[in-house]
């Protein structure tokens, strides 16, 4: 399982998850991953954070909103969250690779190399 974030500007960090994602998980992933992508590619601070709705995430995005704002949107509206399209963008690239990763290792590696060749950047 791999988190990632983007933006209109750029895209961020593919993280590798060992586990499935937790509320405790995603929690740490904030601080550490989101927080640093908003402060380097929104440094105006006018990027807008799109979430799931994740009810854990509300009271840190909360006690952080001077950093950048959340943009408010429907639940279980994926259409209109534009990392869907990337995510898919990624599966495909992934399913195109000749050969195909066997090992979970291969899986990831090739994962890095097609996040970073998506054209978004």
């Amino acid at each position: 399982m791999v988190w990632d974030v983007c933006s209109w500007r750029d895209i961020g960090p593919l993280i590798r998850l060992e586990t499935t994602l937790t509320g405790n998980r995603y929690l740490s992933i904030l601080p550490d991953h989101l927080h640093s992508f908003m402060s380097i590619v929104h440094s105006d601070r006018l990027g807008q954070f799109q979430q799931d709705n994740a009810t854990i995430a509300t009271k840190w995005l909360q006690e952080h909103s001077s950093d950048f704002r959340r943009f408010h949107w429907p639940p279980k509206s994926p259409e209109m969250n534009i990392i869907e399209d990337i995510r898919d963008a990624l599966l495909h690239a992934v399913d195109n690779r000749s050969p195909p990763p066997h090992t979970p290792m291969d899986l990831w590696t090739v994962l890095k190399d097609e996040w970073c060749e998506l054209p978004l950047r």
